[in-house]
């Protein structure tokens, strides 16, 4: 059956949401054809998947089930790095038009490439996710997410438009000024941070405007980890109803998955993102059900093929039909990482970065932790360092000095301000094994 007919026969849905109702023969028959399709790509045009296939002894032909995908090797946010900046592009620059960074865990960023055709995958899975929400053409949506590098700002922006709602681009910050457009353009729909909704919510009250008293009703909410409880708080302080939406930049930005009405975890577009659950120590695939690591490969990102990228978040995958009607796995909410890194503000940070930052700056020993609080609903951020003895005892003007220099490393490292408090030695605990660089005080 031809994707037009299945439109036609699904039409009570919205249209671009037609795949997500595929019968599960036709969904794996796509998923084989498009799998090997970007393998072929791959090896053809990255010298990287090329050079790891061959020693694998793995030829793009031998995929020929979806099973074979296991012999395929995995991707890692180092590959990224290592190949800086274009090196797993499998596309020529003239065909890219849109790149796209995050923080790496050296200060590098980790680039990211779109053609159109990428573009215009990412617009469709996006506008599948704001119809799962219960969006819809008429919806004023006030994205929130941050524009430029961010993946967050112009993947939720394109979405929507693609849907035919209104958007508003106001990106992060400047919270008055949020709450003013939200009451006076009426807006039914909020995309943020859910830490950055909470603070809207608060400072609203601070203000004398009660948000259960506005029209907004979808809550749409990514780029960081949060929790049921945080759920709750955000439906019973506002009308809104609280979804949780999941991306990587690696893998597209986001619109990789989204939860439906029925919040029994999230759904994954796997017509264009083949997931796997492995064990993160052996690699091996675990069985259905099993609790793992994601791993994803993309089926039609041309610019930038990603094939068997580990994620690192821990979840498991339900196959096992939704209420929905939605024939597309979902996975359960991410409560866990394999890795150190956590997330302040939608930015990923790695303790890493933070030492390469303040191995820069002279002055400092390297003995550092990181507290992590949570006040009015935003997350904040303290790096506590360790200084010589000399620079301690020297004048107050040396130390704010040297504060500053710290502070000024870090926010170019890792593009976020955060705080930083001097301490003198021997005060930060030491660990005989692995040592304790986060303290994480937020309450979920």
């Amino acid at each position: 059956m031809q994707m037009e007919q299945w439109n036609d026969a699904l039409g009570k849905f919205h249209p671009a949401s037609a795949p997500d109702y595929l019968p599960l023969p036709q969904l794996r028959e796509l998923q084989l054809q498009r799998l090997q399709a970007i393998v072929r790509r791959a090896y053809d045009f990255v010298p990287l998947y090329k050079k790891r296939m061959d020693e694998a002894n793995v030829k793009p032909e031998a995929i020929q089930t979806l099973k074979d995908i296991e012999r395929l090797p995995f991707t890692v946010k180092a590959d990224l790095r290592d190949t800086y900046p274009f090196g797993l592009f499998a596309a020529p620059m003239r065909d890219i038009v849109r790149l796209h960074a995050s923080s790496g865990t050296t200060g590098k960023p980790i680039v990211v490439a779109y053609t159109r055709e990428d573009i215009d995958v990412w617009t469709t899975v996006m506008v599948r996710s704001f119809a799962a929400c219960g969006m819809h053409a008429g919806d004023i949506v006030q994205n929130a997410y941050g524009y430029g590098l961010f993946t967050g700002g112009l993947g939720a922006h394109y979405g929507a438009e693609g849907l035919g709602a209104t958007v508003i681009p106001i990106s992060g910050g400047n919270t008055d000024r949020q709450i003013m457009l939200m009451k006076d353009f009426g807006v039914t729909v909020i995309t943020c941070t859910p830490s950055y909704f909470i603070h809207l919510i608060e400072r609203a009250g601070e203000m004398g405007i009660k948000m259960k008293e506005l029209p907004l009703r979808v809550g749409v909410f990514g780029a960081e980890p949060w929790s049921e409880s945080m759920r709750a708080y955000i439906q019973e302080n506002s009308n809104v109803e609280a979804f949780d939406l999941y991306g990587l930049s690696e893998i597209v930005g986001p619109g990789v998955a989204i939860e439906c009405s029925r919040h029994h975890g999230l759904h994954i577009f796997e017509d264009h993102f083949y997931p796997e659950i492995i064990d993160p120590e052996t690699g091996k695939v675990q069985p259905e059900g099993a609790e793992g690591e994601l791993v994803l490969t993309t089926l039609s990102k041309k610019a930038m093929p990603m094939l068997r990228y580990r994620t690192r978040d821990i979840t498991t995958l339900a196959r096992e039909q939704c209420a929905c009607g939605r024939t597309l796995v979902r996975f359960l909410r991410v409560g866990r990482r394999s890795d150190d890194m956590f997330i302040i503000r939608g930015i990923n940070v790695f303790p890493s970065q933070v030492e390469h930052a303040l191995l820069q700056v002279e002055g400092t020993l390297p003995h550092y932790q990181i507290v992590l609080t949570r006040e009015k609903g935003l997350d904040h951020m303290e790096v506590q360092v360790e200084v010589t003895p000399e620079i301690f005892h020297d004048t107050v003007g040396a130390m704010e000095g040297l504060q500053k220099k710290i502070a000024k490393a870090l926010d170019q490292t890792l593009n976020l301000k955060v705080g930083v408090r001097l301490v003198e030695p021997h005060t930060i605990q030491r660990s005989e094994g692995k040592a304790k660089r986060v303290v994480d005080q937020r309450k979920m």
